[in-house]
């Protein structure tokens, strides 16, 4: 399993989080508008959808795949299951389990939060947008948003600073639990491109 395909799934998806099936229509100026805490309306709800993923994350398995190989899973207490059967682990590997899995949950929350980041940004720069529009005043937009933009390019460069360690854990765990080895799918080109 790769970073990229834990976070891929879980970036495209929180656009999407948006359409839960709410009726906007009655209020739309306040999609876009912020509260004081910084959030747009969109953003507070990809902000739920986001929580409820977190809780989801803390007690759920991580399912990892491999081509050819049954499904496998990190329990939260570090167990490895592997086609739904428990592998044989000793307390050293248990350990290896528990601190790879916090570690690619440590990369996807950061994940969630550059989402929450990105709604919030594209929503205030569509209102700002609009706005300038209409008053004929985009003095110091661009430049607001593009400030905007390089905070959270730097927030998801934060991310990238997570691979090299998340790459040891799972290459120390393949070597030492060999049930494990095949789902150990990521490589240092994964922690070389990330961020491009």
């Amino acid at each position: 399993m790769t970073v990229r395909h834990l976070l891929a799934p879980l970036l495209l998806v929180l656009p999407l989080a948006a359409c839960d099936g709410t009726d906007r229509s009655a209020a739309p100026a306040a999609s876009t508008a912020s509260t004081s805490d910084g959030n747009t309306s969109l953003g507070r709800v990809v902000r739920e959808a986001t929580d409820k993923a977190r809780q989801e994350m803390q007690s759920g398995n991580y399912t990892l795949h491999a081509n050819g190989q049954p499904d496998a899973q990190i329990t939260a207490e570090g167990e490895l299951l592997i086609d739904g059967r428990r592998v044989d682990t000793t307390a050293a590997q248990q350990a290896q389990l528990l601190q790879y899995r916090q570690q690619i949950q440590a990369v996807a929350l950061a994940g969630m939060d550059v989402g929450v980041a990105g709604a919030n940004l594209g929503a205030r720069a569509a209102g700002e947008a609009l706005k300038g529009v209409f008053s004929g005043n985009t003095d110091g937009m661009e430049a607001r948003i593009n400030a905007e933009a390089d905070r959270l390019k730097a927030q998801a460069q934060q991310i990238c600073t997570q691979m090299p360690a998340l790459l040891a854990t799972q290459q120390a765990l393949a070597a030492s639990l060999p049930a494990f080895a095949p789902y150990a799918k990521m490589d240092q080109t994964d922690v070389d491109e990330c961020g491009k």
